[in-house]
């Protein structure tokens, strides 16, 4: 059987965009024949091997939409993701994604997959979308959206179209505003320090712990007294408690006037949040290296040595 090298890797995966060892396993099971490993990836893995599907959608934007003008305001905040940002300003990739967000708010899809499927214009969400792709010559996706009928009022910020943000609440419309605009620039995590997520504070703690530890091997290694248990302890509560009102929005100083938190701003201006979120566009999405060659003979060194 001929050797499968990086190179051989590498033009198979771009012209499948399939995960670099499937590519290494097609090519082996194929003999090192590039057609039959084509085939093979297409007939397992299915749309994932065509090129356009697995291309990762990193890029793109977050839109916004409030209908307040029935009994109680609805809306919804969207993010649709492309490949690259120059797609991400096209009128028709901006178009959908308004669309969307208004289809959002007002048919109450239970998730994405239930969105693809409503009607737009006489056909799918999904035969919309595949349309585009088609025309924009990038892959497009839906990666998740918030719907919002909570009774409140609702505001939106967008910050260009990267970033937005939905508060809903009761009282002043521009101390609301104001609050959506911070939630841009600080971004909180919850509302109050007790609303954190657990997994988060037990990361903080991680942290501050293992800062300590590192701390107590430099006092030993400079023949310093090390801290005892009980200061290491009130240590990381007290960076525990910094984090949580780093990271929570009632807790958190004020951006229009760093003098007041939050909550002293909305309590004078009679103002009360009940909640928000914030998308931030390809949060937490793993981007690929550009560098496909040095990354398939990194994995395929790696592979032999296992």
């Amino acid at each position: 059987m001929p050797a499968i090298t990086a190179s051989m890797v590498a033009a198979l995966r771009a012209k499948t965009d399939a995960p670099m060892m499937e590519c290494k396993k097609a090519l082996t099971e194929a003999d090192g024949d590039m057609d039959k490993a084509e085939e093979l990836l297409r007939v397992k893995l299915g749309s994932k091997a065509s090129k356009a599907a697995s291309r990762v959608t990193a890029e793109g934007i977050v839109a916004a939409y409030i209908d307040a003008a029935g009994e109680k305001s609805e809306g919804a905040l969207i993010e649709l993701n492309c490949e690259t940002d120059f797609v991400s300003k096209n009128d028709d990739f901006l178009a959908f994604g308004k669309r969307l967000s208004e289809m959002v708010a007002k048919q109450a899809p239970a998730d994405v997959a239930a969105l693809s499927a409503l009607d737009i214009d006489g056909v799918t969400v999904e035969a919309t979308r595949s349309t585009l792709i088609g025309k924009i010559g990038e892959n497009i996706s839906i990666r998740r959206f918030k719907r919002f009928s909570g009774g409140g009022k609702l505001v939106s910020y967008l910050h260009g179209t990267r970033i937005g943000v939905m508060v809903e609440y009761g009282g002043d419309d521009v101390a609301a505003k104001d609050v959506a605009m911070h939630v841009a620039a600080m971004k909180p995590v919850a509302l109050s320090s007790n609303e954190v997520p657990a997994e988060l504070i037990e990361k903080e703690r991680s942290v501050a712990a293992g800062k300590a530890a590192e701390d107590a091997k430099v006092a030993e290694a400079a023949g310093k007294s090390v801290q005892s248990a009980e200061i290491v302890a009130k240590r990381i509560e007290g960076s525990v408690q910094k984090y949580l009102k780093e990271v929570s929005l009632f807790n958190q100083a004020f951006v229009k006037n760093d003098k007041q938190t939050v909550e002293q701003m909305l309590k004078e201006r009679a103002t009360t949040i009940k909640s928000f979120t914030m998308y931030v566009v390809g949060e937490g999405i793993e981007r690929r290296t550009d560098d496909f060659a040095a990354e398939v003979a990194a994995q395929v060194a790696a592979a032999k040595g296992a």
